[in-house]
């Protein structure tokens, strides 16, 4: 061990006359501690919170659309085995989606009618999991000579239905007829809810089978578009600019990054809010570590004297007060990494903080830890506490031994 690490140790160690440094020193690795735990955790739920929403996002929505700049389109089934072949696709899904009203005895309401293959849909969505109280499948069927429709469950609560009642579907868009354009009109049968967790889309989308779609629509074998999802969310733009190649004009991508543009930046922004505020207490830590420091100093000031004059250069000297006020941040910035790890297992393991499913559609805190925030948040408590020491320790070098034991 070098002798500016060993008497670090030992200055950390104040005899009975100094236990005021010692308390100082435990309130400033204290400081430091608090702050590790408290980004620890608070980060790890933001993160929990995030990864929980967007898999509701991406539970309703897919990775990537493949559009048309003219509209709906025909011949999806190319459309989609070329997508298929670009590296990086795992699935495609042809959707439509339309503007509808629904009508139930004694109430009205607008949704957005969305057409799936129920066969290739669940490759590339995860409806399956949401569907409750039926089957997708039961799409496909007619139901007293009725076809099947899978409102949200907010939705159907707004319109009073359950699985086994009928419900009107009405079209702006409607038929040409000698008499003008007229809005269609049908009768479906409920087979099914569907409980995606996000409020939007639970309140606001009904879920038929793409022919029955079709048909209901007038759109014969034309598709809205083609549902695609990817090995790697996070390339999704990438891997839908090499499909729009692909395809050329007229067709065009936008993945779920575009689609959430506003929600994805609110939650990147709202997790740098958070880091910078909470390093505040890393701070506060920091500034004990100058406090400490600073006293220490005066009170080896004979201390450093000798060293001095035993030949210790300047440089040894400030080294010595640098390392004191390292280790305690070290220390602080692992106990703290222990303590915030340890309550994020607690909560992921235990789940003992609840909260209003009816208001934040989950019932517990959900956490997720993440090697890259353990990672920055312990540099940047060492790195403060590093800066911390830099002025006492450059104070302490800067000490004429002559003049400190000129009055001894």
């Amino acid at each position: 061990m070098r002798f500016e690490l060993f008497i670090a140790s030992r200055y950390l160690r104040a005899k009975r006359k100094q236990a005021f440094i010692s308390v100082i020193t435990i309130i400033s690795i204290t400081g430091v501690m608090m702050g590790v735990m408290a980004l620890i955790v608070v980060l790890s739920v933001m993160n929990g919170f995030r990864e929980d929403l967007m898999s509701k996002i991406l539970g309703v929505n897919s990775h990537l659309l493949i559009l048309s700049h003219e509209g709906s389109f025909a011949r999806h089934e190319e459309v989609s085995r070329r997508a298929e072949e670009v590296a990086g696709v795992i699935a495609t899904t042809p959707f439509i989606y339309s503007q509808v009203m629904l009508n139930s005895p004694g109430s009205i309401s607008g949704a957005v009618l969305r057409g799936l293959d129920t066969a290739t849909a669940g490759k590339v969505i995860g409806v399956d999991t949401m569907i409750k109280k039926g089957v997708l499948r039961a799409l496909d069927e007619l139901h007293g000579g009725l076809p099947g429709i899978i409102p949200g469950t907010e939705l159907a609560r707004q319109l009073g239905v359950q699985p086994g009642d009928e419900l009107s579907v009405i079209s702006p868009q409607g038929k040409l007829t000698p008499m003008g354009r007229v809005p269609e009109s049908r009768k479906f049968r409920v087979v099914a809810l569907f409980d995606s967790g996000m409020y939007e889309y639970d309140s606001s989308m009904v879920y038929v089978s793409l022919k029955e779609a079709q048909d209901f629509l007038g759109m014969e074998d034309r598709v809205s578009g083609v549902e695609v999802k990817v090995t790697d969310i996070y390339k999704s733009d990438r891997i839908g600019e090499v499909i729009a190649k692909t395809l050329r004009y007229p067709f065009w991508t936008k993945d779920w990054k575009v689609m959430n543009r506003s929600l994805v930046s609110a939650l990147k922004l709202e997790k740098i809010t958070m880091f910078v505020i909470l390093i505040m207490i890393v701070l506060v830590g920091a500034l004990n570590i100058i406090s400490t420091l600073v006293m220490v100093v005066m009170e080896k000031t004979r201390d450093v004297a000798i060293l001095r004059a035993m030949g210790a250069t300047a440089k040894s000297i400030m080294s010595i007060f640098m390392a004191q006020g390292l280790l305690v941040g070290l220390v602080g910035t692992i106990v703290g990494l222990g303590a915030g790890l340890g309550i994020c297992r607690l909560l992921g393991k235990y789940k003992f903080i609840k909260l209003p499913a009816d208001i934040y559609y989950i019932s517990t805190l959900p956490v997720k830890v993440e090697v890259l925030d353990v990672v920055y948040v312990s540099t940047a408590a060492v790195l403060i506490s590093f800066i911390a020491t830099l002025y006492p320790s450059w104070r302490a070098s800067r000490l004429n031994p002559v003049e400190a034991l000129r009055y001894e």
